[in-house]
């Protein structure tokens, strides 16, 4: 793919579309960069694109960008419905992500992760243990460091380790990872893929281009795994946290049962794993699967697997005050991921659940909430809509703030309980992420017990 002399619109001024500029600038692109948020807005990102030695033009946002536009780059959010990708596409403009555009030019292996939870667990977790085993890593995609700025460099990893999104393989033409992760599908980004349906799809995509010598790992607890294995070319390996399997890996009790495609067959203590919750055994198998693939000793997984104790704001302890206890569980912005976090613990939970509405289908959690959940409550811009779901299950309080949810939950727990931050929703009604919103979360633990 050669770039030089060709016009580039970039599409979003954040961390990936400031990358994908960089890149563009050093392959003598020409770059017309847009952005929705006034340049007002920009600050530093308006510093950073005036400091490219590049022939690069700021555009409104609109269909503008696309005069002389040879390609177009949108960024992670951009919708697909979005009006100035409905023109490019209507003009016969090619449109690729960033993670597409990077592969156009990756020397290194790629195991690529998706999924609607745990996919950034297991993608840190993955690049621990090849660390451990000596390996030189690159560990980034949807998280940390877009590819795009691993690729401009001089690509000295053994492997690239990318977590990668609905969003990034929307755009997804001829991406193609050597070991390819799909760890599970639950309602999530409805409102950005339109359907159920539609989501899976673009997920199940990951192992679109995958031929023979490739490797894909599936959930073999979703029902969807199985015709999903049987279409599939590249060598397909399940994990099991339910039941047996006869190759892949299962949980077998206080072990990890992994059957490799000869038949040997070796084991993994279940007491190595530090992370609560049945999920995380799940996510600890599967990067044992795409860890063996790429050559790391048993020995070392163990070990890398010992020293983890997780992800920020990923069912994350925050502290304790008169015997109750306090997690943020923030990046858990989906239902399928509060699923996660109320099955890890055994003790009554209030249960603090709100945000910006994903279009999630909080039914799901009904039985649940019976079963743990002594009190909820809601907050943000969705606790209205949550409230007619389940509002008649448990005793609810409706807040409008984080701040104040957490001040109500506080009040009200008893010694032994968990109050626990899942919020099911996006936080974007209140913070800029949900590291954000997690951090505000731990400042106010720590102030009530202060």
């Amino acid at each position: 793919m050669d770039l030089k002399g060709k016009t580039v619109a970039v599409i979003g001024i954040g961390k990936t579309g400031l990358a994908t500029a960089r890149f563009l600038a050093g392959q003598g692109a020409r770059i017309r960069l847009t952005d929705g948020k006034p340049q007002s807005t920009w600050g530093e990102a308006l510093a950073a694109i005036e400091a490219l030695s590049a022939d690069l033009t700021l555009t409104p946002y609109g269909p503008e960008v696309l005069i002389g536009a040879d390609w177009v780059v949108p960024s992670p959010g951009v919708y697909p419905a979005n009006p100035i990708l409905s023109e490019a596409i209507r003009r016969g403009i090619p449109v690729i992500s960033e993670l597409e555009l990077a592969w156009r030019f990756l020397r290194t292996p790629l195991v690529a992760i998706t999924g609607t939870n745990g996919k950034t667990t297991v993608t840190t977790l993955i690049g621990e243990i090849l660390r451990k085993a000596g390996k030189k890593v690159f560990v980034g995609g949807n998280i940390g460091a877009p590819l795009i700025g691993y690729t401009d460099g001089p690509q000295e990893a053994d492997w690239a380790v990318v977590e990668v999104s609905s969003f990034q393989l929307q755009w997804a033409i001829e991406f193609h990872p050597r070991i390819a992760l799909l760890l599970n599908v639950t309602p999530d980004h409805i409102d950005y893929h339109s359907s159920l349906e539609a989501y899976r799809r673009i997920k199940e995509s990951i192992f679109a281009r995958q031929g023979p010598s490739d490797l894909a790992v599936l959930n073999a607890d979703e029902a969807a795994s199985a015709p999903l294995a049987a279409r599939l070319v590249p060598r397909v390996e399940c994990f099991s946290s339910s039941r047996p399997l006869e190759s892949g890996i299962f949980l077998d009790g206080e072990r990890l049962v992994r059957i490799d495609p000869s038949g040997k067959r070796e084991e993994f203590p279940r007491q190595m794993i530090r992370i609560p919750g049945r999920h995380n055994i799940e996510n600890v198998m599967a990067a044992i699967l795409a860890a063996r693939e790429c050559g790391c000793p048993a020995e070392e997984i163990v070990r890398a697997v010992e020293d983890f104790s997780g992800i920020a704001h990923r069912i994350e302890y925050a502290g304790e005050k008169n015997g109750v206890l306090y997690y943020d569980d923030s990046k858990g912005t989906n239902v399928g991921a509060v699923v996660r976090a109320l099955e890890s613990f055994s003790a009554p939970i209030i249960l603090l659940l709100g945000g910006r509405d994903k279009e999630g289908d909080f039914e799901t959690l009904v039985p649940l909430i019976r079963e743990r959940v002594r009190r909820l409550v809601l907050f943000g811009e969705a606790r209205e809509k949550i409230h007619a779901r389940l509002g008649d299950l448990v005793p609810t309080t409706l807040k409008a703030t984080l701040k104040e949810a957490v001040a109500t939950a506080a009040a009200i727990a008893a010694q032994g309980d968990v109050v626990l931050l899942s919020p099911g929703c996006a936080s974007f009604d209140e913070f800029t992420d949900y590291k954000a919103r997690g951090r505000m979360f731990q400042e106010w633990v720590r102030e009530l017990q202060t």
